[in-house]
Protein backbone atom coordinates (compact mmCIF):
# COMPACT_ATOMS: atom_id res chain seq x y z
CA UNK A 1 0.00 0.00 0.00
CA UNK A 2 1.74 3.63 -0.71
CA UNK A 3 1.81 5.86 1.52
CA UNK A 4 0.62 9.75 0.20
CA UNK A 5 1.41 13.11 1.51
CA UNK A 6 -0.62 15.82 0.75
CA UNK A 7 0.96 19.50 0.10
CA UNK A 8 -2.26 21.91 0.07
CA UNK A 9 -5.18 20.76 2.11
CA UNK A 10 -7.32 23.12 -0.12
CA UNK A 11 -11.12 22.37 -1.09
CA UNK A 12 -9.71 20.29 -4.14
CA UNK A 13 -7.06 18.56 -1.66
CA UNK A 14 -9.49 17.42 0.41
CA UNK A 15 -12.39 16.69 -2.15
CA UNK A 16 -9.97 15.01 -4.90
CA UNK A 17 -7.52 13.51 -2.84
CA UNK A 18 -7.44 13.30 0.76
CA UNK A 19 -11.02 12.05 1.30
CA UNK A 20 -10.89 9.90 -1.54
CA UNK A 21 -7.95 7.69 -0.26
CA UNK A 22 -8.95 7.61 3.28
CA UNK A 23 -12.42 6.19 1.60
CA UNK A 24 -10.41 3.72 0.09
CA UNK A 25 -8.39 2.52 2.73
CA UNK A 26 -5.20 4.23 1.44
CA UNK A 27 -2.65 5.96 3.25
CA UNK A 28 -2.70 9.29 3.51
CA UNK A 29 0.63 10.12 6.33
CA UNK A 30 0.37 13.91 6.93
CA UNK A 31 -0.44 17.39 5.50
CA UNK A 32 1.87 20.21 4.25
CA UNK A 33 0.59 23.46 4.43
CA UNK A 34 1.43 27.20 6.54
CA UNK A 35 -2.38 26.61 7.60
CA UNK A 36 -1.81 24.86 10.93
CA UNK A 37 -5.21 25.89 12.24
CA UNK A 38 -7.44 24.82 9.29
CA UNK A 39 -4.99 21.24 9.22
CA UNK A 40 -6.08 20.86 12.89
CA UNK A 41 -9.92 21.87 12.53
CA UNK A 42 -10.45 19.23 9.53
CA UNK A 43 -9.22 16.38 12.09
CA UNK A 44 -11.26 18.08 14.43
CA UNK A 45 -14.63 18.19 12.78
CA UNK A 46 -13.79 16.10 9.10
CA UNK A 47 -11.68 13.29 9.48
CA UNK A 48 -13.65 10.25 9.06
CA UNK A 49 -13.65 8.00 12.45
CA UNK A 50 -11.75 5.35 12.79
CA UNK A 51 -8.57 6.94 10.64
CA UNK A 52 -5.74 8.59 12.83
CA UNK A 53 -5.28 12.31 12.93
CA UNK A 54 -3.16 13.75 9.68
CA UNK A 55 0.48 14.80 11.27
CA UNK A 56 0.62 18.68 10.17
CA UNK A 57 4.06 20.05 8.67
CA UNK A 58 5.25 23.99 7.69
CA UNK A 59 5.87 24.05 4.03
CA UNK A 60 9.90 24.36 5.54
CA UNK A 61 9.35 20.87 7.11
CA UNK A 62 9.18 19.66 4.24
CA UNK A 63 12.71 17.20 4.44
CA UNK A 64 11.43 16.74 8.01
CA UNK A 65 8.46 15.82 6.94
CA UNK A 66 9.94 12.96 4.03
CA UNK A 67 12.67 11.77 6.62
CA UNK A 68 9.85 11.01 9.51
CA UNK A 69 6.90 9.54 7.33
CA UNK A 70 8.80 8.09 4.12
CA UNK A 71 6.15 8.88 1.82
CA UNK A 72 5.78 7.31 -1.69
CA UNK A 73 3.87 10.02 -3.62
CA UNK A 74 3.66 13.63 -2.79
CA UNK A 75 0.53 15.26 -4.05
CA UNK A 76 0.75 18.99 -5.00
CA UNK A 77 -3.03 20.51 -4.71
CA UNK A 78 -2.03 24.04 -2.77
CA UNK A 79 -2.13 27.68 -4.27
CA UNK A 80 -0.19 27.29 -7.77
CA UNK A 81 2.25 29.71 -7.49
CA UNK A 82 3.71 26.80 -4.89
CA UNK A 83 3.41 23.86 -7.05
CA UNK A 84 7.25 24.02 -8.07
CA UNK A 85 8.51 24.30 -5.20
CA UNK A 86 6.89 21.32 -3.90
CA UNK A 87 7.06 19.23 -7.03
CA UNK A 88 11.21 20.01 -7.34
CA UNK A 89 11.72 19.44 -3.83
CA UNK A 90 9.99 15.86 -3.63
CA UNK A 91 11.98 14.77 -6.73
CA UNK A 92 15.11 15.81 -5.46
CA UNK A 93 13.73 12.97 -2.76
CA UNK A 94 13.30 10.53 -5.68
CA UNK A 95 9.41 10.68 -4.93
CA UNK A 96 6.55 10.25 -6.80
CA UNK A 97 4.59 13.40 -7.57
CA UNK A 98 0.51 13.95 -8.55
CA UNK A 99 0.47 17.58 -9.02
CA UNK A 100 -3.21 19.74 -9.78
CA UNK A 101 -3.56 21.79 -12.79
CA UNK A 102 -1.62 24.11 -13.71
CA UNK A 103 1.75 21.99 -12.84
CA UNK A 104 3.58 25.22 -12.31
CA UNK A 105 2.29 29.02 -13.15
CA UNK A 106 5.21 29.79 -15.38
CA UNK A 107 7.21 28.53 -18.36
CA UNK A 108 10.26 28.70 -16.53
CA UNK A 109 9.39 26.46 -13.68
CA UNK A 110 8.00 23.92 -16.17
CA UNK A 111 11.21 23.77 -17.45
CA UNK A 112 13.23 23.40 -14.27
CA UNK A 113 10.72 20.53 -13.33
CA UNK A 114 11.51 18.71 -16.70
CA UNK A 115 14.88 18.70 -15.93
CA UNK A 116 14.28 17.92 -12.13
CA UNK A 117 12.23 15.08 -13.48
CA UNK A 118 15.31 13.98 -16.00
CA UNK A 119 17.49 13.67 -13.26
CA UNK A 120 15.03 11.66 -10.44
CA UNK A 121 14.13 8.58 -9.96
CA UNK A 122 10.51 10.30 -9.65
CA UNK A 123 7.65 10.88 -11.87
CA UNK A 124 5.41 13.80 -12.39
CA UNK A 125 1.63 12.99 -13.10
CA UNK A 126 -0.78 16.45 -13.72
CA UNK A 127 -4.35 15.99 -13.14
CA UNK A 128 -6.03 17.42 -16.25
CA UNK A 129 -9.31 16.04 -15.43
CA UNK A 130 -11.07 17.13 -18.55
CA UNK A 131 -9.70 14.35 -20.49
CA UNK A 132 -11.51 11.69 -17.95
CA UNK A 133 -15.16 13.40 -18.75
CA UNK A 134 -17.05 10.57 -20.57
CA UNK A 135 -18.15 12.93 -23.44
CA UNK A 136 -14.53 14.05 -24.20
CA UNK A 137 -13.64 10.37 -24.29
CA UNK A 138 -16.20 10.20 -26.67
CA UNK A 139 -14.83 12.39 -29.07
CA UNK A 140 -11.63 11.46 -28.52
CA UNK A 141 -12.54 7.80 -30.19
CA UNK A 142 -14.27 9.16 -32.89
CA UNK A 143 -11.11 11.28 -33.69
CA UNK A 144 -8.78 8.26 -32.90
CA UNK A 145 -10.62 5.63 -35.07
CA UNK A 146 -10.25 8.44 -38.31
CA UNK A 147 -13.84 9.37 -38.48
CA UNK A 148 -12.69 12.47 -38.95
CA UNK A 149 -9.40 12.10 -40.87
CA UNK A 150 -6.59 14.48 -40.54
CA UNK A 151 -7.53 17.37 -38.14
CA UNK A 152 -7.54 20.97 -39.89
CA UNK A 153 -8.68 23.30 -37.19
CA UNK A 154 -10.72 23.80 -34.06
CA UNK A 155 -12.68 26.19 -32.80
CA UNK A 156 -13.34 26.46 -28.87
CA UNK A 157 -15.53 29.01 -27.10
CA UNK A 158 -15.55 29.12 -23.46
CA UNK A 159 -17.58 30.73 -21.18
CA UNK A 160 -17.51 30.83 -17.20
CA UNK A 161 -20.42 32.45 -15.59
CA UNK A 162 -21.07 35.43 -13.26
CA UNK A 163 -21.06 33.81 -10.48
CA UNK A 164 -17.93 31.16 -11.34
CA UNK A 165 -15.82 33.71 -12.97
CA UNK A 166 -16.17 36.78 -10.28
CA UNK A 167 -14.99 33.87 -7.54
CA UNK A 168 -11.54 34.08 -9.37
CA UNK A 169 -11.26 37.78 -8.56
CA UNK A 170 -12.30 37.34 -5.00
CA UNK A 171 -9.14 34.99 -4.88
CA UNK A 172 -5.86 34.69 -5.09
CA UNK A 173 -6.25 34.03 -8.90
CA UNK A 174 -6.58 36.98 -9.43
CA UNK A 175 -2.73 38.18 -9.07
CA UNK A 176 -0.28 36.72 -11.77
CA UNK A 177 2.13 36.16 -9.78
CA UNK A 178 0.03 33.98 -7.93
CA UNK A 179 -1.58 32.20 -10.37
CA UNK A 180 0.11 32.96 -13.81
CA UNK A 181 -3.06 34.54 -14.88
CA UNK A 182 -6.19 32.93 -15.78
CA UNK A 183 -4.94 31.76 -19.54
CA UNK A 184 -2.80 29.46 -17.24
CA UNK A 185 -4.73 28.73 -14.13
CA UNK A 186 -8.34 27.81 -16.28
CA UNK A 187 -6.80 27.91 -19.51
CA UNK A 188 -4.61 25.08 -19.26
CA UNK A 189 -7.35 22.69 -18.50
CA UNK A 190 -8.66 23.63 -22.54
CA UNK A 191 -5.60 23.97 -24.02
CA UNK A 192 -4.66 20.47 -22.82
CA UNK A 193 -7.64 18.78 -23.92
CA UNK A 194 -7.69 20.34 -27.73
CA UNK A 195 -3.82 18.97 -27.80
CA UNK A 196 -5.20 15.68 -26.37
CA UNK A 197 -8.46 15.42 -28.59
CA UNK A 198 -5.51 16.08 -31.90
CA UNK A 199 -3.06 14.27 -30.61
CA UNK A 200 -0.19 17.35 -31.52
CA UNK A 201 1.90 20.14 -29.92
CA UNK A 202 1.20 23.67 -29.62
CA UNK A 203 4.25 25.30 -31.95
CA UNK A 204 3.02 29.20 -31.71
CA UNK A 205 0.20 31.57 -30.03
CA UNK A 206 -0.99 34.86 -31.23
CA UNK A 207 -3.58 36.58 -28.67
CA UNK A 208 -5.51 39.34 -27.50
CA UNK A 209 -6.65 40.02 -24.07
CA UNK A 210 -8.23 42.77 -21.67
CA UNK A 211 -9.44 43.32 -18.43
CA UNK A 212 -13.12 43.77 -19.38
CA UNK A 213 -15.68 43.20 -16.24
CA UNK A 214 -13.34 43.42 -13.26
CA UNK A 215 -10.83 45.49 -11.37
CA UNK A 216 -10.94 49.39 -10.74
CA UNK A 217 -12.78 50.75 -13.91
CA UNK A 218 -15.73 47.89 -14.30
CA UNK A 219 -18.06 48.92 -15.95
CA UNK A 220 -20.33 47.27 -13.11
CA UNK A 221 -18.65 48.87 -10.21
CA UNK A 222 -21.35 50.62 -7.92
CA UNK A 223 -21.03 53.89 -8.44
CA UNK A 224 -22.54 57.28 -7.22
CA UNK A 225 -24.29 60.01 -9.43
CA UNK A 226 -21.17 61.57 -10.19
CA UNK A 227 -19.44 58.61 -11.07
CA UNK A 228 -16.94 58.20 -8.06
CA UNK A 229 -16.87 54.60 -7.00
CA UNK A 230 -19.44 54.24 -4.03
CA UNK A 231 -18.21 53.35 -0.82
CA UNK A 232 -21.87 53.62 1.11
CA UNK A 233 -23.07 50.72 3.99
CA UNK A 234 -25.47 49.37 0.87
CA UNK A 235 -22.45 49.22 -1.41
CA UNK A 236 -22.96 45.36 -1.77
CA UNK A 237 -26.31 45.21 -2.53
CA UNK A 238 -25.98 47.51 -5.25
CA UNK A 239 -22.98 45.21 -6.56
CA UNK A 240 -24.70 42.78 -9.13
CA UNK A 241 -21.74 40.45 -8.88
CA UNK A 242 -22.63 40.20 -4.96
CA UNK A 243 -26.55 39.27 -6.08
CA UNK A 244 -25.35 36.76 -8.57
CA UNK A 245 -22.81 34.97 -5.74
CA UNK A 246 -25.69 34.73 -3.24
CA UNK A 247 -25.03 32.27 -0.63
CA UNK A 248 -21.80 31.19 -2.37
CA UNK A 249 -19.71 32.74 0.70
CA UNK A 250 -17.47 34.60 -2.18
CA UNK A 251 -17.99 37.93 -0.58
CA UNK A 252 -17.47 36.52 3.49
CA UNK A 253 -16.14 40.08 4.41
CA UNK A 254 -19.72 41.83 3.33
CA UNK A 255 -20.76 40.36 6.94
CA UNK A 256 -18.94 42.08 10.17
CA UNK A 257 -16.85 39.74 11.39
CA UNK A 258 -17.31 37.16 8.10
CA UNK A 259 -14.29 34.46 7.55
CA UNK A 260 -14.25 32.85 3.90
CA UNK A 261 -14.70 29.20 4.41
CA UNK A 262 -14.33 26.43 1.95
CA UNK A 263 -15.65 22.92 1.94
CA UNK A 264 -16.76 21.67 5.10
CA UNK A 265 -17.14 24.91 6.78
CA UNK A 266 -13.57 24.90 6.96
CA UNK A 267 -12.35 28.78 7.31
CA UNK A 268 -9.24 30.27 5.15
CA UNK A 269 -8.09 32.54 7.67
CA UNK A 270 -4.36 32.63 6.52
CA UNK A 271 -5.10 32.57 3.24
CA UNK A 272 -7.38 35.33 3.50
CA UNK A 273 -7.38 37.09 6.26
CA UNK A 274 -7.93 40.42 4.75
CA UNK A 275 -11.28 41.40 2.91
CA UNK A 276 -11.11 41.08 -1.34
CA UNK A 277 -13.02 43.13 -4.00
CA UNK A 278 -13.71 42.25 -7.64
CA UNK A 279 -12.69 46.07 -7.61
CA UNK A 280 -9.04 45.98 -6.13
CA UNK A 281 -6.26 47.87 -7.45
CA UNK A 282 -4.12 44.47 -6.99
CA UNK A 283 -5.92 42.90 -9.63
CA UNK A 284 -3.27 42.61 -12.76
CA UNK A 285 -4.78 39.77 -15.30
CA UNK A 286 -7.00 39.35 -17.76
CA UNK A 287 -10.55 38.29 -17.91
CA UNK A 288 -10.98 38.02 -21.92
CA UNK A 289 -8.99 36.36 -23.99
CA UNK A 290 -9.01 35.44 -28.44
CA UNK A 291 -6.20 33.17 -29.90
CA UNK A 292 -5.05 31.71 -32.07
CA UNK A 293 -2.91 28.61 -32.05
CA UNK A 294 -0.81 26.79 -34.73
CA UNK A 295 0.29 23.17 -34.04
CA UNK A 296 3.19 20.37 -34.77
CA UNK A 297 0.42 18.52 -37.34
CA UNK A 298 -0.63 21.83 -39.50
CA UNK A 299 -4.03 22.00 -37.11
CA UNK A 300 -5.32 25.25 -35.66
CA UNK A 301 -6.91 26.18 -32.68
CA UNK A 302 -9.20 29.44 -32.27
CA UNK A 303 -9.69 29.52 -28.13
CA UNK A 304 -11.84 32.23 -26.80
CA UNK A 305 -12.17 32.63 -23.17
CA UNK A 306 -13.97 35.08 -20.70
CA UNK A 307 -15.02 35.17 -17.28
CA UNK A 308 -18.13 37.02 -17.01
CA UNK A 309 -20.75 34.96 -18.91
CA UNK A 310 -24.36 34.47 -18.63
CA UNK A 311 -23.96 30.71 -18.82
CA UNK A 312 -20.85 28.71 -18.21
CA UNK A 313 -19.48 25.78 -20.91
CA UNK A 314 -18.52 25.82 -24.47
CA UNK A 315 -19.31 25.24 -27.88
CA UNK A 316 -16.43 23.26 -29.83
CA UNK A 317 -16.25 22.80 -33.61
CA UNK A 318 -13.67 20.18 -34.18
CA UNK A 319 -13.14 19.71 -38.48
CA UNK A 320 -11.34 17.43 -40.32
CA UNK A 321 -10.81 16.36 -43.87
CA UNK A 322 -13.72 13.59 -43.64
CA UNK A 323 -15.84 15.60 -41.54
CA UNK A 324 -16.93 17.71 -38.51
CA UNK A 325 -17.76 17.53 -34.64
CA UNK A 326 -19.68 20.07 -33.14
CA UNK A 327 -21.02 20.05 -29.15
CA UNK A 328 -22.18 22.83 -27.36
CA UNK A 329 -22.04 21.75 -23.23
CA UNK A 330 -23.41 24.30 -20.72
CA UNK A 331 -25.10 25.42 -17.51
CA UNK A 332 -26.84 28.36 -16.13
CA UNK A 333 -25.30 29.99 -13.06
CA UNK A 334 -28.65 28.20 -11.01
CA UNK A 335 -27.47 25.29 -12.41
CA UNK A 336 -30.23 24.55 -15.12
CA UNK A 337 -28.64 22.19 -18.17
CA UNK A 338 -28.28 24.13 -21.34
CA UNK A 339 -30.35 22.46 -24.39
CA UNK A 340 -28.57 20.45 -26.31
CA UNK A 341 -25.63 19.80 -23.90
CA UNK A 342 -26.67 15.60 -24.10
CA UNK A 343 -25.51 14.78 -27.34
CA UNK A 344 -23.26 16.04 -29.88
CA UNK A 345 -23.27 15.75 -33.50
CA UNK A 346 -20.51 13.92 -36.13
CA UNK A 347 -21.21 15.58 -39.54
CA UNK A 348 -19.11 13.22 -42.09
CA UNK A 349 -18.24 15.52 -45.19
CA UNK A 350 -20.17 13.02 -47.74
CA UNK A 351 -23.38 11.40 -45.74
CA UNK A 352 -25.89 12.18 -43.20
CA UNK A 353 -25.34 13.79 -39.81
CA UNK A 354 -25.42 11.36 -36.53
CA UNK A 355 -26.62 12.66 -33.17
CA UNK A 356 -24.45 10.65 -30.42
CA UNK A 357 -25.98 10.24 -27.04
CA UNK A 358 -23.76 11.47 -24.41
CA UNK A 359 -22.60 9.19 -21.79
CA UNK A 360 -23.18 10.41 -18.04
CA UNK A 361 -21.35 9.07 -15.04
CA UNK A 362 -22.19 10.17 -11.32
CA UNK A 363 -19.23 12.04 -9.76
CA UNK A 364 -17.21 15.24 -9.57
CA UNK A 365 -16.62 17.02 -13.02
CA UNK A 366 -19.79 14.75 -15.09
CA UNK A 367 -17.93 11.53 -13.61
CA UNK A 368 -14.12 12.48 -14.52
CA UNK A 369 -13.10 12.56 -10.53
CA UNK A 370 -14.13 9.18 -10.14
CA UNK A 371 -12.06 7.83 -13.11
CA UNK A 372 -9.00 9.56 -12.77
CA UNK A 373 -8.88 8.92 -8.92
CA UNK A 374 -9.08 5.03 -9.62
CA UNK A 375 -6.18 5.37 -12.31
CA UNK A 376 -4.18 7.41 -9.93
CA UNK A 377 -4.13 5.45 -7.09
CA UNK A 378 -4.60 2.12 -8.30
CA UNK A 379 -3.54 0.37 -11.70
CA UNK A 380 -4.87 1.85 -14.61
CA UNK A 381 -7.50 0.93 -16.94
CA UNK A 382 -6.85 -0.73 -20.33
CA UNK A 383 -8.75 1.70 -21.86
CA UNK A 384 -6.83 4.62 -20.11
CA UNK A 385 -4.06 3.16 -21.16
CA UNK A 386 -5.62 3.07 -24.42
CA UNK A 387 -6.48 6.69 -24.90
CA UNK A 388 -3.33 8.03 -22.92
CA UNK A 389 -5.54 9.31 -20.20
CA UNK A 390 -2.87 10.58 -17.78
CA UNK A 391 -1.19 13.72 -18.32
CA UNK A 392 2.75 13.69 -17.62
CA UNK A 393 4.95 16.50 -16.97
CA UNK A 394 5.69 17.20 -20.87
CA UNK A 395 2.31 17.22 -21.28
CA UNK A 396 1.42 19.91 -17.98
CA UNK A 397 4.34 22.14 -19.38
CA UNK A 398 2.59 22.34 -22.89
CA UNK A 399 -0.51 23.49 -21.70
CA UNK A 400 1.27 25.96 -19.18
CA UNK A 401 3.45 27.19 -21.83
CA UNK A 402 0.83 27.87 -24.01
CA UNK A 403 -1.26 29.83 -21.52
CA UNK A 404 1.66 31.59 -20.81
CA UNK A 405 2.51 32.20 -24.74
CA UNK A 406 -1.47 33.51 -24.64
CA UNK A 407 -0.94 36.27 -22.14
CA UNK A 408 2.41 37.24 -23.54
CA UNK A 409 1.28 37.77 -26.84
CA UNK A 410 -1.62 39.88 -25.68
CA UNK A 411 0.74 42.25 -23.59
CA UNK A 412 3.72 42.44 -25.68
CA UNK A 413 1.31 42.40 -29.04
CA UNK A 414 3.49 39.81 -31.39
CA UNK A 415 3.42 35.97 -31.92
CA UNK A 416 4.83 33.73 -29.89
CA UNK A 417 6.48 30.24 -29.84
CA UNK A 418 6.28 27.66 -27.14
CA UNK A 419 9.59 26.58 -28.13
CA UNK A 420 11.12 29.95 -27.04
CA UNK A 421 9.55 29.70 -23.37
CA UNK A 422 10.26 26.36 -23.24
CA UNK A 423 14.00 26.48 -24.37
CA UNK A 424 16.70 23.79 -22.99
CA UNK A 425 14.20 21.34 -21.61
Amino acid sequence: MKRYVVCGLSNRGLASFVLPLLDHGDTVAGVVDPDRARVEAFNDSVLPEGHERLPWYAPSEFDRMVDELAPDTVIVASPDHTHAGYILAALARDLDVISEKPMVTTAADAVRVLRAERDSKGSVLVTHNMRYIPRHRQIKRLIQDGRLGRITHVALDYHVDVRHGGSYFQRWNRVRALSGGLSVHKGCHHLDLVSWWIGAAPEQVFAYGALNFYGPDSPHRPRDASGTPYTGADLYERDPYYRAQAGSGAFAFAEPGGVRTGLYGLAYEHQYPTDTYLYDDEIDIEDTYSALVRYDNGASLAYTLDFSSPWEGYRVLISGTHGQIESRHGRTPDGTTLPGSGTFTFSPLFGEQETIEVIVREGGHEGADPLQQSDLFGAPAPESLRDGLLADARQGALAVATGEAIWRSAVESRPIDIAELLAES
